[in-house]
């Protein structure tokens, strides 16, 4: 039985959209806005769209940090999502005086300037080389084509250790994160059509197993 999803809410504007898309595979979801809900789950998203203060500052208004970081350190599949890949990271050039959830060190940065940003709209991946295959994208096509819409980014030459895939605008960065029970994409799957879905269901299939 595939393990019900808790979404951590804490205001934006993707939750739905994520919650449809994960309804859609048959997944069921529940949400989370207080710490006891993120203790009792047993698979979490992290969604996230906006501005990096925006996420933090809730994240602490709701006292949600410490019970995350508990879930993630014992073991919890977790994926994040745009923003709730960039939350991971120590900070945010977006916001430089607020503390990330400090799981992977570096610090999200802004991307070049002499391109459109923010970067919106469809782009493919590079894979990169790795000792074993990705779990979130398997059996997806290597020329899949994802939906971006962001102006931050990691760098993957801060943290090489669980990239699975980088994009391209301006500069490379860190498209998808695999990272012991942490998982993470910059794009979002719930808007990137078979693709998307494909990857979502990858996520159900490994919570699955862990559980």
């Amino acid at each position: 039985m595939t393990p019900t999803v808790t979404l951590i809410d804490y205001g934006a504007g993707n939750v739905t959209s994520v919650e449809r898309a994960l309804q859609k595979l048959g997944a069921e979801t529940t949400r989370a806005n207080t710490p006891e809900q993120i203790d009792r789950a047993t698979t979490l998203i992290l969604p996230g769209v906006g501005h990096f203060a925006a996420l933090i500052h809730a994240l602490d208004a709701q006292n949600l940090r410490a019970s995350l970081l508990n879930a993630l350190n014992r073991g919890v599949p977790f994926l994040g999502i745009c923003l709730g890949l960039q939350a991971l990271y120590d900070a945010s050039e977006e916001a430089p005086h607020l503390q990330g959830l400090a799981l992977i060190p570096g610090q999200v940065v802004a991307l070049p300037a002499n391109v459109k940003l923010p970067h919106m709209g469809w782009n493919q991946l590079q894979l990169q080389p790795r000792a074993t295959p990705s779990s979130l994208l398997r059996n997806i096509p290597s020329d899949a084509h994802f939906y971006f819409a962001h102006s931050f980014a990691a760098l993957p030459l801060q943290q090489k250790a669980g990239t699975v895939a980088t994009c391209t605008h301006g500069s490379e960065f860190i498209a998808v994160l695999e990272r012991n029970n942490i998982h993470a994409v910059q794009f979002h799957p719930e808007k990137s059509g078979p693709p998307g879905a494909q990857l979502l269901a990858n996520f159900l299939i490994l919570a699955q197993v862990a559980a």
